[in-house]
């Protein structure tokens, strides 16, 4: 599952391998390499999932996830640490801590446990999700109308997962943005009409709505 996606992890060759696989996986990334910039952004973006690295410089991943709920943050967190001990997976767990993955790990792992959270966070149980004769299936990343496997580009997908994941919810266009594109996109203004437009061409043109003015929805 999508969609966008907080890194905060001080090692390079880490931060380099975890945001590189994410972006092929069609997730937005950002990133930061210390705890103060991860809090930052954290606070002032709205993720889908951040994963936090516990030993951090300028400010450590408990104190970064403390001030996360302090602040009713309620985004889901995911701890990164090369530290196995059982009393520091209990901490993370008890400071509000979603999951828990150690190091070294696999991507494949990794990305797993992303899509749990994101499923988990809105509210889906189930990684298939049907509206009708469409089937999204949010494990495998394909979309099917009638059985009939449907190619979508990786943007396209994520929208549509996006819009139905929170089907019968009126999706404005800000956020869309927020969770499609990264601090590092220098999108046109009318890129998501066009990428609605596709979705339409290709699964059906009543699956999405327009509300003029406001955003998009697909009916419950």
């Amino acid at each position: 599952m999508r969609m966008r996606v907080l890194v905060v992890e001080d090692e390079p060759d880490v931060l380099r391998a975890v945001a590189m696989f994410l972006r092929e996986s069609g997730y937005s990334v950002d990133t930061a390499d210390n705890g103060e910039d991860g809090l930052f952004k954290a606070v002032t973006w709205e993720y889908d999932v951040v994963l936090l690295d516990v030993m951090l410089p300028r400010r450590d991943g408990w104190s970064v996830l403390e001030e996360l709920r302090r602040k009713n943050k309620a985004t889901p967190v995911l701890m990164l640490t090369a530290r196995d001990a059982i009393k520091d997976r209990v901490r993370g767990l008890d400071t509000g801590a979603d999951d828990y993955l150690v190091k070294p790990f696999e991507l494949s792992e990794l990305i797993a446990r992303v899509r749990a959270l994101i499923r988990r966070s809105a509210g889906v149980a189930q990684p298939l999700i049907e509206i009708g004769n469409v089937s999204i299936n949010t494990t495998s990343r394909m979309v099917s109308v009638d059985g009939v496997s449907i190619a979508l580009t990786a943007k396209e997908y994520c929208l549509l997962e996006f819009l139905a994941v929170h089907r019968g919810e009126l999706v404005t266009r800000t956020k869309i943005y927020d969770h499609l594109f990264d601090e590092y996109d220098a999108s046109l203004s009318n890129l998501v009409d066009v990428y609605v437009s596709n979705i339409r061409r290709k699964v059906g043109r009543e699956l999405i709505t327009t509300r003029r003015g406001m955003g998009y929805i697909i009916e419950s």
